[in-house]
């Protein structure tokens, strides 16, 4: 791809350190000392991408231009949207009392501004690999528009130190995503999985399926149709 239609990386940080009680992204976790996101951005680049643009809370501007985005500023672009109250689209307001910005439609509207390639959306705390960036990049250099997830294989996200999150993906016989299910408790059982439910009953998984960790990919034409959606 040229510059003029390269990728760009939009990295969703706005949540990141929450519950953590830091920046994890800032903590060492290589070899010699590279931290997660060097990781996404170092495979994003060797696919074609040329932009990243973090999507952050104003408190953690300074942060991230000290400590984290800085690194990355000689051999990538760098650009900082911001997911607060006051960044909302067309005349769309804030319901009385409301504090928290949205999910992940209020995220990436965030950086409609800064978008004009298609785009990768991921998370700032998780690792994707290096053959998910390549993937998008083909889609796109297809000549398609359309939107696009990335899945993975369950039994290879699920951690041995407890149970984890994720979106089931239902994909029908031509490969298109039908539906995701958010299941909140998901165990490793061997080579397989099992849900297990707030009532304790327990739903058995294969550890085949495909989930969403929040990698998806799209062309800047979805502003539009999130704008719709985000107001109903």
């Amino acid at each position: 791809m040229s510059n003029s239609t390269a990728p760009t990386l939009l990295v969703m940080a706005a949540g990141m350190g929450n519950r953590y009680g830091g920046l994890k992204q800032m903590d060492p976790m290589g070899p010699s000392g590279e931290t997660l996101l060097d990781y996404s951005v170092y495979d994003a680049l060797r696919a074609g991408f040329n932009k990243v643009v973090f999507i952050i809370r104003r408190e953690m501007e300074s942060d991230f231009r000290s400590h984290i985005a800085a690194r990355f500023a000689h051999r990538i672009g760098v650009e900082y949207a911001f997911q607060d109250l006051n960044n909302l689209p067309g005349a769309f307001t804030p319901p009385e009392g409301r504090t928290k910005p949205w999910g992940t439609t209020h995220a990436v509207l965030s950086a409609a501004g800064l978008i004009h390639t298609p785009f990768a959306v991921i998370n700032a705390d998780d690792f994707y690999g290096a053959d998910s960036y390549r993937a998008l990049a083909a889609h796109w250099q297809s000549g398609t528009t359309d939107p696009v997830l990335v899945g993975f294989v369950l039994r290879k996200t699920l951690s041995d130190y407890g149970s984890v999150s994720r979106g089931v993906c239902a994909v029908n016989a031509k490969g298109y995503l039908a539906e995701i299910v958010e299941r909140l408790k998901i165990i490793r059982e061997g080579d397989h999985a099992l849900i297990q439910e707030p009532d304790g009953t327990t739903i058995p998984l294969t550890g085949d399926e495909y989930v969403s960790m929040n990698m998806m990919g799209f062309s800047p034409e979805i502003f539009s149709q999130f704008e719709k959606s985000f107001a109903h």
